[in-house]
C-alpha cells in the first residue's frame, strides 16, 4: 500500500475506535461478497483482504474488527477519489500501473513454480553437494579481544605471554568488542563467517596459542585458538525445508532460463544513457 495513503488508513482507525463495532464473523469467507459500493462501484471483501496482506507488520497491532472497518473506510475514500479525476494519468503513474500489473503477474508464475512438487532424488542430491560426507572442514572455537590501536593489542599479548594473565579476564576489561562480557568467546565458526584476516590468524594456530596483534575493520584483535573439530554434518530432516528453499529457486532459475531461451530479447546500446537518471524523477513528470 502506498505510504501517503497509510494516514486515511490510520484516521478511520481513529474513527472505528471509537464507534467499536462488534459482529459475529463468518465460519467461511467469500471473497465476492460485498462491503460497500460508491456510485455502483463495488467493494468486495476479497479488495479488503488484499489490503490486509499488504499492510507493514506495524498494523499487527490492531485487532481485525478495527482493520476490518478501517480498510473499508479507506477503500470507500479511494474510490471516491478515484471517480472525481478527470483527464489523463501522469506519466509516472502510468508507469508504475505498468510495472504493478507485471510484477503482481510474474509473482503468480513464480508461486506456481515454487509451489510445485519437489523430487526427493533432487533434494538429496542437493544434500549430498552441499554437505558431502567428508567434507574435511573444521571448525574453530575461538576468544579474542578487540581493541582499537596496535599499541594496546601488543601490550596486551605481552601480559598474556610474559606475565600468564588470564585471557577472559583480560577480554573482560579491555574489549570494546560485544563478546567481552563472555570473556572474549566467540563460539564455534567456520571458514567464510568470519572476516579474511581474523580467520586466517586463526587457522593458523594451535589449540591455546595467541596470536599477535591482526588488524581488520573493526580495529586491532589479540586472538586465542580454545579448540578445533570436524565440521559436523547435519541431519538430512533437520536441513529439508532449507533445501527444499534452494531447489525450488533452482526451479525457478531454469524456468526462466527457458522461457529467455525461447523469447526474443533486445537489449540495444545504453551506454549513452547516464546510469545518474535512475535518480531523477522529474523527467517523468508530465
Amino acid at each position: 500500500m502506498p505510504a501517503t495513503l497509510r494516514p486515511i488508513l490510520a484516521a478511520a482507525f481513529a474513527a472505528a475506535m471509537v464507534m467499536s463495532p462488534s459482529a459475529q464473523a463468518q465460519e467461511t469467507a467469500d471473497p465476492n461478497e460485498v462491503v460497500a459500493t460508491v456510485n455502483g462501484t463495488e467493494i468486495t471483501l476479497g479488495h479488503v483482504i488484499a489490503v490486509r496482506a499488504d499492510l507493514p507488520r506495524q498494523y499487527d497491532q490492531f485487532p481485525p474488527e478495527l482493520l476490518f472497518q478501517g480498510i473499508i473506510d479507506q477503500l470507500v475514500q479511494q474510490t471516491l477519489l478515484q471517480q472525481s479525476f478527470e483527464g489523463d494519468l501522469s506519466l509516472q503513474s502510468q508507469i508504475l500501473l505498468e510495472n504493478e500489473e507485471r510484477a503482481v503477474t510474474a509473482g503468480e508464475v513464480i508461486a506456481q513454480v515454487m509451489e510445485g512438487g519437489v523430487d526427493e532424488a533432487a533434494l538429496k542430491a542437493a544434500y549430498e553437494e552441499q554437505y558431502p560426507d567428508e567434507s574435511g572442514e573444521k571448525e574453530y572455537r575461538a576468544s579474542h579481544i578487540l581493541v582499537e590501536t596496535e599499541e594496546e593489542a601488543q601490550a596486551l599479548v605481552t601480559q598474556l605471554e610474559e606475565e600468564g594473565a588470564d585471557f577472559a579476564a583480560l577480554a573482560r576489561e579491555n574489549s570494546t568488542g560485544p563478546s567481552a562480557d563472555a570473556g572474549g568467546d566467540l563460539g564455534w565458526f567456520g571458514e567464510g563467517d568470519m572476516v579474511e584476516p581474523f580467520f586466517e590468524a586463526v587457522a593458523a594456530l594451535e589449540p591455546g596459542g595467541v596470536s599477535g596483534p591482526v588488524e581488520t575493520q573493526f580495529g586491532w584483535h589479540v586472538i586465542t585458538l580454545v579448540e578445533t573439530r570436524d565440521k559436523e554434518r547435519p541431519d538430512f530432516e533437520t536441513v529439508r525445508n532449507e533445501l527444499e528453499n534452494q531447489v525450488r529457486e533452482q526451479m525457478l532459475s531454469a524456468h526462466v532460463e527457458k522461457l529467455s531461451e525461447n523469447a526474443k530479447i533486445d537489449r540495444p546500446d545504453v551506454s549513452d544513457i547516464n546510469p545518474e537518471a535512475i535518480n531523477d524523477p522529474s523527467v517523468l513528470e508530465n
